[in-house]
């Protein structure tokens, strides 16, 4: 990209450098939330003995889900346009392999959502998260710097007159 250290780069190649770890966790993570989706659904369906404990399977992998799906959120609290990239790139994955999962396991979007259903409440869901970060980042940046105008030292001639 940069072969001369002293080049300044373009806002392209900044803009590049600073979205790829983005990119690369909202892979990662939508990998993530796949392979927990898929273990999900074999232990629900193809093991018989897990039957008796449905209600616990389902809060663990429900709880392991959202350990992974808050990893955006988590990563990039303090920019709030990289949480929502990295979100909706995870979300955009799980939505396509949830689509394919409706495949091998026929009634799951009779009985669950369906894929497109997935994709928007998930894109809501980091959308919201990423306008809160920024909101609480506006709110404590004016707690710490408060607004006041900057007062200039009147004129000579100014003090005078009063």
């Amino acid at each position: 990209m940069i072969e001369n250290p002293l080049e300044i780069p373009t806002h392209a190649e900044e803009r590049t450098r600073t979205s790829r770890p983005s990119m690369k966790l909202g892979l990662y993570t939508g990998l993530a939330l796949t392979l927990v989706m898929f273990a999900g659904l074999v232990a629900a369906n193809r093991f018989p003995a897990l039957e008796r404990y449905a209600l616990e399977r389902n809060a663990i992998f429900a709880a392991v889900f959202l350990i992974v799906a808050l990893l955006p959120v988590l990563r990039y609290l303090t920019n709030p346009i990289q949480m929502l990239c990295s979100g909706l790139i995870a979300s955009v994955i799980f939505a396509c392999a949830y689509d394919l999962a409706g495949f091998y396991f026929v009634h799951l979007h009779q009985v669950l959502r369906t894929p497109f259903e997935v994709l928007v409440e998930s894109a809501v869901v980091y959308g919201l998260c990423a306008a809160g970060a920024w909101v609480t980042t506006m709110v404590l940046h004016a707690v710490h710097h408060p607004i006041e105008p900057e007062r200039r030292p009147a004129r000579e001639t100014a003090r005078d007159i009063r």
